[in-house]
């Protein structure tokens, strides 16, 4: 598996009255005030930059043609929404972030309701809309919360529950901001992103998260139609924080010194299309994906539309994707979820949790048999021909710490080639699938923008962690308050 680096060269930046002045390729001296984050989830690096050719008068050219483009930025591995959104916003690895998947195990704490007595510890963590206290809200507001009941327990914290904003190991940029003096605001897909307000539970201030299970409990991602009105809620939150009310245009507010919004469009296009998006292998867009970009761009469009010139001249329009999805192309293979449990039962090894999208993340019950499993799923003549490579601790190209000291830490992963996902059934109708290790899935677009400056592209390999340091560069702040920056050492963007 290759290796992705990033470059260790930052370029000079120095500060004078609160401008920014960039060594090279400088897009401008203007004070920036204002960063929005917009993620196009689903989106590939290579689908923004088929857009921009075939689109040229179209919202994310305009944005090209004044922004720093990176087209080869990279999400983080595993590519499932949740690290991949601690990393855009804390500057954190998995590995320093401690948050793996949406669906996961945690080996020290307690099921919901065992009142860390009952049974044993070790219990899964979901962080979809079954947490929330009504998993099935009507339409159209979509509006929930979360359930502490339905919460794992913290026995090292009083049996307490815990929320996901207790899950983060890291400050995120919202805490830095918002200690700052500066407001904060964004809009998710499940009342589960309240991991985004950090460790302190507090750092943003107009947190929008309806639930995306309203649309479709069954696959929201599949429902195309109900995708764009579930969109749609989060646009108009931007809108009315552009417009200096809060997410629901009740009261006014400042505009946000950071906020922003995911889409899910491009992720239903190509989830829901039977050639995964593509008209053929080159990823020319099919019909289905085309409308999703076209819906999009002309969203973000209407959010530029709304800011006041002034208000957008101090603005930085952040364009990036959690994850990409697999395949890319009209070709997809699949291997059923089945398979590796059936391989490991067969080798007497069970497992406590076992999650399967393009990767599979492994949590045994006897942490012991770990090389056992790993020599069997190598093994096995049914999953050799799609498997590219096992991962334990102590193989050679395992990013992440012990499992038996980290009690989070998945024990094997098991990574597939290019194109291939694990699905129920033969005949699965999701036709694209994410949270892996490959390219597909982890090669993102990256793009930074703003009316003032001139389009840069540069072709250093970087990572969308990277952005958390930068938005606090652009706003003037000292990227070394985020934790990750001092631990991992995550770098500022080149070009700022």
């Amino acid at each position: 598996m290759k290796k992705l680096s990033v470059s260790t060269c930052l370029l000079l930046t120095v500060f004078i009255g609160g401008s920014v002045l960039r060594a090279q390729n400088a897009p401008s001296t203007t004070k920036i005030t204002h960063v929005l984050v917009i993620s196009i989830d689903g989106m590939h690096s290579q689908d923004l930059a088929n857009w921009v050719s075939a689109n040229p008068s179209s919202t994310l050219a305009k944005l090209t043609s004044t922004g720093v483009n990176y087209p080869n930025a990279f999400t983080t591995q595993p590519s499932d929404s949740i690290p991949s959104t601690v990393g855009i916003f804390t500057g954190a690895s998995p590995a320093l972030g401690g948050m793996y998947y949406d669906d996961a195990w945690h080996r020290a704490w307690w099921k919901p309701g065992s009142n860390c007595t009952i049974g044993s510890a070790g219990t899964a963590i979901d962080l979809k809309n079954t947490i929330d206290i009504d998993p099935t809200p009507p339409l159209p507001s979509a509006a929930t919360s979360i359930d502490p009941t339905k919460l794992p327990l913290d026995p090292n914290n009083g049996c307490l529950p815990v929320f996901p904003h207790n899950m983060m190991r890291v400050n995120t940029i919202f805490e830095v901001i918002s200690g700052a003096g500066m407001y904060t605001a964004y809009s998710e897909k499940r009342p589960s992103y309240d991991f985004l307000n950090g460790p302190s539970g507090a750092g943003v201030q107009d947190l929008y998260t309806p639930e995306i299970a309203s649309y479709n409990l069954l696959d929201p991602t599949l429902d195309f139609t109900g995708i764009q009105t579930f969109d749609d809620l989060r646009v108009t939150s931007v809108l009315n924080q552009i417009n200096e009310l809060n997410h629901d245009g009740t009261a006014a507010a400042p505009l946000p010194a950071l906020f922003g919004m995911n889409f899910q469009a491009v992720n239903s296009a190509k989830k829901s299309s039977t050639t995964s998006g593509y008209a053929d292998s080159a990823g020319t867009p099919d019909a289905i994906l085309l409308g999703a970009l076209s819906y999009v761009d002309n969203r973000i469009g209407k959010m530029l539309s709304a800011f006041q010139p002034g208000q957008l001249k101090k603005t930085a329009i952040v364009i990036t994707a959690k994850h990409g999805e697999s395949p890319l192309g009209n070709q997809r293979t699949i291997v059923l979820t089945s398979l590796i449990g059936s391989i490991l039962k067969a080798a007497g090894i069970s497992t406590q949790k076992i999650t399967q999208k393009t990767t599979a993340l492994i949590w045994l019950t006897d942490q012991t048999q770990t090389a056992a499993a790993v020599a069997a799923l190598n093994a096995s003549p049914l999953l050799a021909p799609n498997l590219n490579q096992v991962l334990s601790f102590g193989s050679a190209n395992f990013p992440f710490p012990d499992p038996t000291v980290d009690p989070v830490v998945p024990d094997i992963f098991v990574l597939m080639n290019n194109g291939v996902n694990f699905e129920p059934s033969l005949t699965s109708t999701t036709y694209a699938e994410h949270g892996g290790f490959g390219e597909n899935e982890t090669h993102v677009p990256l793009l930074i923008s703003n009316p003032g400056w001139t389009g840069v592209t540069d072709t250093q390999t970087v990572l969308t962690r990277q952005i958390a340091p930068t938005v606090l560069t652009l706003l003037g702040l000292d990227p070394q308050a985020l934790q990750a920056v001092q631990i991992e050492g995550t770098q500022v963007l080149p070009e700022f």
